[in-house]
């Protein structure tokens, strides 16, 4: 419960602002109880199934889906943004080594605020529109560069300069391995990008929102976003997935090693949503994906995915848990050539466009996002009356 501190009031909250409408936003929505998303008006599988990234980062940033000027203009407006300025690059060896065990997530929060001290990006409440969306667009376009550096260099190996002839995904994964990408491995790997860009309300993407809501500058926004998104209930289960895969390790150990975890009250990575009372759309079309490029993992993933839903629906009669995005997630990510450790970083890629939204629709609402508490602690002396 919170407190009105006009009228004194108890309202009912519920535990974690579950359901609750803090306000009005344009940029999508996520109905749960039917299984669909979308990004404005559109299906938000369908433009990843048919757009590439930058149609849908347009959208997101732009309103609109662009035609074909249009995407060329904005493509060579991002793609020219890649390269990060000469003190963030001489300091990413720093960042690196200080991250070296937390990895290039941790990294990537001291790299943003570089970035954004050094390309002068000011408090959104003082700019106006039109630098509010460039200020993003910078950071957006930066951050794939900044994760890809810090990864290779604390793996001990020299960042790769970004190409400009590359889409989004693309020159994400060029970064990555030093090399060219097999192009199939590319397509996966946008369309993952594209399915993951925005979710609804999310923790993370509720605390940028209240971050650009005092004011502050985007790269601020953005280093809070990504600190939510490092906890891992929010943003790091895709590796957990897989683990999970490689802990049960063959067929005939799914039933008993599903079993003891659901009778010990243990969470099952990659299964269930906070939001989906039905299967995960995202969690349909990245399945479809790993489909298409087959093999013994993704045999296996399938047969553990039957088990599990058929075990919980057993055991947890009455409730709708089904694989989420992050199941199938780590699956293509891996047939894809991406370290687990990157798993996490390539979620916040993608996501980095959806916070961005979200940072310039809620800077154009100058009202402070400021909720209430309700106090239950140890009761304070009575108040002195004045003399």
């Amino acid at each position: 419960m919170s407190i009105s501190r006009a009228t004194s009031t108890l309202v009912e909250v519920p535990r974690g602002l579950a359901g609750v409408v803090v306000t009005e936003t344009e940029i999508g929505d996520v109905r749960g109880l039917e299984g669909f998303y979308h990004y404005r008006q559109y299906s938000a599988v369908e433009l990843a199934r048919t757009r590439g990234f930058e149609d849908v980062w347009h959208l997101l940033v732009n309103g609109t889906l662009p035609d074909g000027p249009r995407l060329a203009a904005f493509r060579a407006e991002t793609a020219a943004m890649r390269r990060l300025p000469d003190d963030v690059r001489a300091a990413l060896p720093a960042v690196a080594a200080a991250s070296r065990t937390s990895g290039p997530l941790a990294g990537l929060r001291t790299a943003l605020s570089l970035l954004g001290a050094a390309n002068g990006f000011r408090p959104v409440y003082d700019i106006d529109a039109g630098r509010r969306r460039a200020d993003t667009l910078a950071a957006c376009a930066a951050v794939p560069t900044l994760l890809t550096a810090l990864y290779r260099l604390g793996q001990g190996l020299d960042p790769v300069e970004p190409r400009e002839d590359l889409s989004y995904a693309a020159n994400y994964l060029y970064m990555l391995a030093g090399s060219a990408p097999d192009p199939r491995q590319a397509r996966a790997v946008e369309q993952y990008l594209i399915s993951t860009i925005d979710h609804g309300f999310n923790a993370s993407t509720f605390t940028a929102r209240v971050v650009a809501s005092t004011g502050a500058d985007v790269a601020a926004c953005l280093v809070a976003a990504v600190g939510a998104l490092s906890g891992p209930l929010h943003g790091g289960a895709p590796s957990r997935a897989l683990d999970t895969l490689d802990e049960i390790g063959t067929p005939d150990r799914i039933d008993p090693w599903i079993r003891e975890r659901v009778l010990a009250g243990d969470r099952i990575m990659g299964f269930g949503h906070a939001v989906y009372r039905t299967e995960d759309p995202r969690s349909r079309m990245l399945r479809d994906i790993a489909l298409g490029f087959g093999g013994p993992r993704v045999a296996f993933a399938v047969e553990v995915e039957r088990q599990v839903e058929a075990i919980l629906a057993e055991l947890k009669p009455g409730r709708e848990l089904h694989t989420n995005v992050e199941f199938y997630a780590g699956v293509v990510m891996e047939l894809c050539g991406l370290p687990r450790e990157m798993f996490t970083p390539t979620f916040a890629a993608a996501r980095v466009v959806g916070w961005s939204a979200n940072i310039l629709e809620q800077a154009a609402d100058p009202k402070i996002i400021r909720p209430a508490a309700r106090y239950v602690g140890p009761r304070p002396p009575a108040e002195v009356p004045a003399a």
